[in-house]
């Protein structure tokens, strides 16, 4: 079995205000699982996860699946928009930062089940507790299903 990548990374947690601030997360990936999915920690315990093939492509291209949203933003910055009930976190990578990442996951990754064969998983997020992990979804599948939609490279506020 293959070990767990883990990497701790910077972001800058963009608000509605003009100062931007940098946040502690944690990128994680299992390359035992066979649903390909990327793990965002963030500093309030709260974890994400999505497809790889999301964030893939939105190193490329604006894409949006459910309650995530990922685009460019110039050559070196990527913007990760994550929605849920409690509200929007708008997070700015170094894209070298998730390059690096993602090449760590795919020479971890079996050979025989390659993403483009699989159906895109829904975004999930998880808030950590003390001792448990509870589930939170966010949209239906219904919604989710092949959502990929183009945007500007401007966060959505509301």
């Amino acid at each position: 079995m293959s070990p767990v990548i883990e990497e701790h990374a910077r972001a800058r947690l963009i608000t509605d205000g003009p100062l931007t601030r940098p946040v502690p997360v944690d990128l994680r990936y299992d390359p035992a699982d066979e649903r390909r999915t990327v793990h965002i920690g963030l500093p309030d315990g709260t974890d994400w996860a999505f497809g790889r093939d999301l964030l893939e492509r939105g190193l490329r291209t604006p894409i949006e699946r459910g309650a995530v949203r990922i685009w460019p933003c110039g050559r070196t910055q990527l913007i990760v928009e994550l929605h849920s009930t409690d509200g929007v976190e708008v997070f700015q990578f170094e894209i070298r930062t998730l390059i690096r990442f993602l090449a760590r996951t795919r020479t971890q990754t079996p050979a025989a089940a390659p993403d483009a064969g699989r159906t895109p998983q829904p975004p999930s997020r998880t808030t950590r507790t003390d001792t448990s992990r509870t589930t939170r979804p966010d949209k239906s599948a219904e919604q989710e299903e092949g959502a990929t939609q183009e945007t500007g490279a401007q966060p959505a506020h509301g």
